[in-house]
């Protein structure tokens, strides 16, 4: 026996310590030992290219045996091995000096994740195994190979071994709750997930279960377009093709590696959690690396591998590291100056992906100043205006900088090669409408349920922006704190003077009640609908064609509308209609005009409430549903009434016709 003695680490509560507070996973020893293999061949490599090594190196491997029967799981590499000293120094004092540190800063803390991923990585073996077993043998001319063995006491023994093959197996006695490690599907499942991408073939009865290239560590010059797809599905299948991707290669002032995809925005995308893995090395460490990437870029997929992210501290320190903040402005310039890149030599391409990149940019803008100052000339909005765009070209493999980062655009699919709605910067928006409306921006929420007003405005040759996403309605009130002297202006809150036809409201008294035709309308509407809070506004629509303006709209007085959203949002509530809100007759309308005459033949025929009186009551109520109905102010009651007022207007209107 070569030596038998006591690990140094002057304490004996390493191994409990270990077990219980070294990895939050305890699977995550066989990534531990795998990186280990993986070091000891590259060391070999790198002994054999300076000379030191004469030997033939043979074809690199990591290879993983399961003996059911004894209850063990080896893992075996051809590396560099190590001799008796190297043991001593490298296994049986843990950690070196740091151990002792290691033990002060933790001991009694089990219900703490305190080490992080990596740092002793070897002794993550005892969290699984009752006993742990080294045989190795040195690259050294003349080395002896040697045997370790150690039973989870500081204990130790360390003999002459019969090994006759260069490098080191682990064999891994297991405990008695840990045998779902001898399963060979598990196994499978752990190189899968923890060692796909380390660069040696690692091996289990006598299948190669890893990738073993990594495409973030190439050159961005040998990777083709369809690789870089091709490594997308690997990461995440299943899913649709990414709108483009960033390849980050740079060592200075940091190290760091990796491919950004920018992915469709789905609805059931949670864009709160991460999806980018986190490598060191190739080694995989976490499924997301969230306090890393600044959080408007949480949404994008793909892999970061970098030495420099401190992988041994706790999360809120790791939030605040100098290099992990410096690492996260890296990748947010490269994504900004890509849009602006993309937005200045292939507008069209830019406008296609805008419906999932607009999220990215503005929720962007709204949270890091830096990336706003790049960006903000290139936020573009929807519009109704009519504005020439160029058709998309092919897009091609770009190098944007000498430290070799790339981004790839995904051609679009062709019935979206060439948009055909038009998109406009807020600069240009302003520009354009200057001398119309100066310093005001008419924007839609929702195309469909303010169909009425969009066309109204566009009719007059008012151009309205769309911003009915998600997130702009936190985005109007950044845009209003930019643009201060800017008035912006929903289109359902209230008419410009350019929609209105001031002259037809300037109408003649009738001498037989010494009102006006919109007093008398109004009236008529007060009357029927005996809602105080609505506010009826009588006015006459600016049209060609009367009939084609609604008889009524429902305005919502901006400020009042803004409000109660701000307190729906604090209260997490829905945004209730308004029971205080303005109905704007169309007094231009056939239909209101109409309602008028028919009003007064009621009148003439006497006192009392006529059936023309009733019909003339229950069409306004019509009209004011209608209205309603165009801002989703119906509840289940309202609709209700709203269907059986429609067939009793429709049976009055039958009967007269009938006569």
């Amino acid at each position: 026996m070569l030596e038998q003695g006591t690990i140094s680490i002057h304490t004996e509560n390493i191994f409990p310590i270990i077990k219980k507070s070294l990895y939050s996973d305890h699977q995550i020893f066989l990534r531990e030992l795998v990186s280990n293999a993986v070091d000891a061949i590259q060391k070999l490599n790198m002994v054999s290219r300076a000379g030191e090594y004469a030997g033939d190196i043979g074809e690199p491997e990591i290879v993983i045996a399961i003996d059911k029967d004894k209850k063990t799981v080896s893992i075996s590499d051809n590396g560099i091995g190590m001799t008796a000293e190297e043991i001593k120094k490298y296994i049986n004092q843990v950690a070196f000096s740091s151990a002792e540190e290691f033990i002060q800063k933790y001991q009694g803390k089990s219900d703490q994740p305190i080490i992080g991923h990596f740092g002793l990585g070897f002794y993550s073996s005892f969290m699984v195994a009752q006993k742990v077993e080294i045989d190795t043998l040195s690259y050294k001319e003349g080395a002896q190979a040697v045997h370790w063995s150690c039973d989870g006491s500081p204990a130790f023994t360390l003999e002459e071994s019969s090994r006759t093959t260069r490098g080191t197996t682990i064999t891994l006695t297991l405990l008695p709750d840990e045998e779902e490690y001898l399963e060979s599907a598990r196994i499978k499942n752990l190189v899968k997930t923890y060692c796909d991408f380390m660069p040696v073939p690692i091996k289990l009865e006598g299948e190669v279960l890893n990738q073993q290239k990594a495409p973030w560590r190439e050159s961005a010059n040998n990777l083709t377009k369809e690789e870089y797809l091709e490594f997308y599905r690997y990461l995440y299948p299943f899913q649709e093709e990414p709108l483009l991707w960033v390849h980050l290669n740079t060592d200075y002032p940091f190290i760091i590696n990796g491919i950004l995809y920018f992915p469709k925005m789905k609805p059931d995308v949670d864009v709160t959690k991460g999806q980018i893995k986190l490598f060191c090395n190739q080694v995989f460490v976490s499924d997301n690396c969230e306090e890393i990437i600044p959080q408007f870029l949480t949404p994008m997929r793909g892999v970061i591998d970098s030495t420099d992210i401190p992988l041994n501290v706790s999360r809120s320190a790791l939030q605040g590291d100098r290099t992990v903040r410096k690492i996260g402005d890296y990748i947010a310039k490269k994504v900004g100056d890509r849009l602006k890149e993309l937005y200045r030599d292939n507008r069209e391409q830019y406008i296609s992906a805008w419906k999932d990149l607009g999220t990215f940019v503005k929720f962007g803008v709204l949270n890091d100043e830096k990336f706003k100052k790049q960006v903000e000339d290139i936020i573009i909005f929807r519009s109704t205006a009519k504005i020439a765009q160029k058709a998309a070209e092919t897009p091609a493999v770009e190098v944007q900088s000498q430290e070799g980062d790339v981004w790839q655009d995904v051609t679009a699919n062709s019935q979206d090669a060439i948009s055909t709605t038009p998109y406009t910067t807020l600069k240009e928006y302003l520009e354009r409408n200057k001398e119309r409306h100066e310093n005001r921006v008419f924007y839609s929420t929702d195309e469909a349920t303010q169909a009425t007003y969009i066309e109204l405005h566009k009719n007059q040759g008012l151009e309205v922006l769309f911003m009915d996403s998600f997130i702009d309605t936190h985005f109007i009130n950044f845009l209003e704190r930019e643009y201060q002297d800017v008035k912006f202006t929903r289109v359902d809150s209230d008419l410009d003077n350019t929609l209105l036809d001031k002259d037809k409201a300037s109408e003649i008294v009738d001498p037989k009640t010494n009102k006006t035709r919109t007093e008398v309308i109004k009236e008529l509407f007060e009357k029927a609908l005996n809602k105080p809070k609505v506010n009826i506004r009588t006015e006459a629509l600016k049209s060609d064609d009367p009939q084609g303006t609604p008889p009524a709209m429902v305005l919502l007085p901006e400020i009042l509308r803004r409000l109660r959203e701000m307190n729906a949002m604090m209260q997490q509530q829905n945004v209730e209609f308004p029971e205080d809100h303005i109905l704007l007759v169309n007094t231009a309308h056939p239909l209101i005009q109409n309602l008028a005459n028919l009003n007064q033949g009621s009148i003439i025929q006497g006192d009392g409430e006529s059936p023309t009186t009733q019909l003339v009551n229950m069409i306004c109520q019509h009209v004011y549903d209608l209205a309603l109905m165009s801002q989703k102010g119906f509840d289940a009651e309202g609709m209700k009434s709203f269907v059986e007022r429609s067939n009793e207007v429709l049976t009055k209107l039958t009967e007269q016709a009938s006569k």
